[in-house]
């Protein structure tokens, strides 16, 4: 039997609809300011899409836009200014920033109890650490959600985590780490891997090779996520996993577009909310 689809846009709005009654019950509405530094069009697609999703569920939004030659500190003064400013409660910088812009000191400067996007080391280090109060990167923690949606229980499987960025990878291992799974890191330097993913009940994989991860990797029975996201031969989206032959041995996929894609939204909704709660006790 073919697998199970997990439908992450339906999900999402499930999510988002409790998002929105929560909002209904607060004093005043959660603010997300968005940082957007030069002209990436994806950046600019991305943003308005953050943007629309937050009105709809009622938290207030402001965009800062900074022409690409804008300079260090000119970014800086307004993290500064931001941080200060008791009427926001979430700061998100639209990455990738330009080349000659250190993205990563921004990140740094962003007050952890404001960092919608759980980019900034202490909150890094909260994960690492097992705290519940860390703010997690917004992806990584859809992907536990979409897994979690069908299996509730994860102590004892075996996990494999395709890709190590600070973005999605490492944050995805340490939440499936304090989840009890036995967890494997794999990325581009990884021998054997097919072997590894055989062994594998949770296959989570984001590296935006396309369709890279065939049937022939995949034990019978897995759940399997696919993060990553780009453009086949025919010019059509397609994720890590090559779906249409997976989901005969898989039990649980999810799609390009329409599995995690959705549930990153969410989750930057659900982490400004906190950041909220949190900022008010």
């Amino acid at each position: 039997m073919s697998a199970e689809i997990i439908d992450g846009k339906e999900l999402a709005l499930e999510i988002r609809k409790n998002l929105k009654e929560k909002i209904l019950r607060l004093k005043k509405a959660p603010k997300l300011v968005v940082i957007l530094a030069g002209d990436d069009e994806a950046s600019k697609i991305y943003v308005r899409n953050k943007q629309k999703a937050a009105a709809e569920i009622g938290i207030e939004t402001e965009l800062f836009r900074f022409e690409e030659n804008s300079s260090q500190k000119q970014l800086e003064e307004l993290i500064d200014r931001l941080n200060q400013d008791k009427d926001v409660n979430g700061i998100l910088l639209q990455l990738p920033v330009p080349a000659h812009i250190n993205g990563n000191a921004l990140l740094e400067r962003i007050d952890p109890a404001k960092d919608v996007d759980g980019f900034h080391p202490f909150n890094i280090g909260l994960l690492q650490n097992g705290a519940n109060k860390a703010t997690i990167a917004a992806t990584p923690k859809g992907v536990l959600r979409l897994i979690k949606s069908v299996k509730k229980d994860l102590t004892g499987l075996n996990a494999i985590v395709i890709g190590r960025s600070v973005i999605v990878g490492k944050p995805m291992a340490m939440l499936l780490l304090n989840e009890n799974c036995t967890v494997i890191i794999a990325h581009s330097h990884t021998k054997d891997l097919k072997e590894l993913c055989l062994k594998a009940d949770i296959v989570v994989s984001s590296t935006g090779c396309g369709k890279m991860v065939k049937a022939d990797w995949i034990r019978k029975g897995a759940t399997v996520i696919d993060v990553g996201i780009c453009r086949d031969e025919n010019g059509k989206l397609c994720g890590d996993v090559d779906f249409e032959s997976v989901k005969e041995v898989a039990s649980y996929i999810t799609p390009v577009p329409g599995g995690v894609g959705p549930m990153t939204i969410a989750m930057l909704l659900e982490n400004t909310i906190e950041a909220y709660l949190k900022q008010r006790g």
